[in-house]
């Protein structure tokens, strides 16, 4: 049912859901837009409204091709809305769940795309902060690019930090989607133009490996893999592509490169990935010890893969609502310590269970009957000693080692 958004558009068809609100097919005096609807609930709140018009001019003035513009934004009594230009096509997520990896040279065309949108957003002060494949549409009407990839446009720019306001999210929240949240954000560090970069080399990654580099089971463990964790090494990727993905997955923000220096390295690449396949690589089911991380809830026997939008209730559906954003606590330091492969930890014996784990409570819970055991054994062997011993008094026989003092 169409809907009135201010005085100038008409929401006719809803195209999506997310957490942060409705996307809707709309129309206004230049044609169809798409209408980004927030929810109810956040346009109730006036800190939020006032931090949507502030936000208004840094919004409005991000133009460039491979960015969704933002045409306008409605204030108008309970309604809160972004219009945008309407893209004909499909959003990444949807073509990746389709092919489930791509060649490399189409994955490398479409995040140079989203890293040439990203230079543009940085040059005027504004980070992305939830770049996922989900907020990557595919213009399918645009030319066909390097290896038949269709024109990348990164869209809800702007939308995490609408709602990530103060009081909303405190020192003890995080934005973001918990498989492309750079290491700053986990560590509860203010977020600059380089937790882009790290979301974005992430998901080159799940494009070419069907998989995020840090991804599944639960969200926590998810968080951690990110701080503690290094990156597991693709098979049959060229050396210098590799080199790059590591270079702008490296744990401290300085050593990633700027937005529009990946932009030009990746296009640089374009030449070699030509004809090449999309890679042989098995998607790891999860392992023991990442089991033992998962959600308890999920279904025994079933492996659960790692792959992007993790659930953060578990138990819950995959994210078929395409979700803009969600909200964490900042896991503490004593959390953080207990990485799965990181040098946060002691090392440990190869087999040998992960400390805190399922295996080594198991193995701790053994090794106390063990010894429970044996404390029951030792004391019944003192006690029979003993009763021997005071056995032997009764009769008149000297205990060995004693003498006797009895008259011949």
């Amino acid at each position: 049912m169409a809907r009135k958004i201010g005085s100038r558009y008409t929401a006719n068809q809803i195209l999506g859901r997310g957490s942060a609100g409705t996307v809707w097919l709309g129309e206004g005096p230049d044609g169809p837009v798409a209408i980004k609807l927030l929810r109810e609930d956040l346009a109730s709140d006036q800190e939020l409204v006032g931090r949507f018009v502030q936000e208004r001019t840094a919004l409005l003035g991000l133009e460039h091709p491979h960015i969704v513009t933002v045409r306008d934004l409605v204030v108008d009594g309970n309604d809160l809305a972004l219009v945008m230009d309407l893209v004909r096509g499909t959003d990444l997520r949807t073509r990746l769940e389709r092919e489930r990896r791509l060649a490399p040279e189409a994955a490398v065309a479409i995040v140079a795309d989203v890293a040439d949108a990203l230079a543009a957003a940085h040059a005027a002060g504004v980070v992305h902060r939830d770049v996922k494949p989900e907020n990557v549409l595919l213009d399918m009407r645009g030319p066909i690019g390097p290896g038949g990839s269709h024109p990348a446009l990164l869209t809800d720019f702007g939308v995490a930090k609408l709602i990530d306001s103060p009081r909303r999210t405190r020192a003890t929240k995080i934005i973001g989607t918990p498989d492309y949240l750079a290491p700053e954000i986990v560590e509860g560090l203010p977020p600059r133009a380089a937790v882009d970069i790290y979301a974005l080399a992430t998901v080159l990654y799940e494009l070419l490996a069907g998989f995020t580099p840090f991804g599944g089971g639960h969200p926590g463990a998810v968080l951690r893999r990110h701080v503690t964790e290094t990156v597991v090494p693709l098979p049959g990727i060229p050396e210098e592509l590799w080199q790059l993905l590591v270079q702008c997955l490296a744990k401290a923000p300085a050593s990633r490169l700027r937005a529009s220096e990946l932009a030009a390295r990746l296009r640089e690449q374009l030449p070699t990935l030509a004809g090449m396949p999309p890679l042989e690589v098995d998607e790891p089911d999860l392992s023991e010890e990442a089991a033992e991380e998962s959600a308890p809830s999920a279904p025994q026997g079933e492996p659960v893969r790692r792959r992007g939008a993790v659930s953060l209730v578990p138990g819950a559906k995959p994210d078929s609502n395409r979700d803009t954003h969600t909200s964490m606590r900042v896991p503490g330091p004593d959390e953080l310590a207990g990485g799965a492969h990181g040098t946060a930890r002691a090392p440990r014996a190869t087999g040998a269970p992960r400390p805190g784990s399922a295996r080594h409570k198991a193995a701790v819970r053994r090794r106390r009957v063990t010894l429970g055991v044996a404390g029951v054994v030792v004391a019944a062997v003192v006690a029979v000693g003993a009763w021997f011993a005071s056995s032997g008094g009764d009769d008149d026989q000297p205990a060995p080692g004693t003498h006797s003092t009895s008259a011949p």
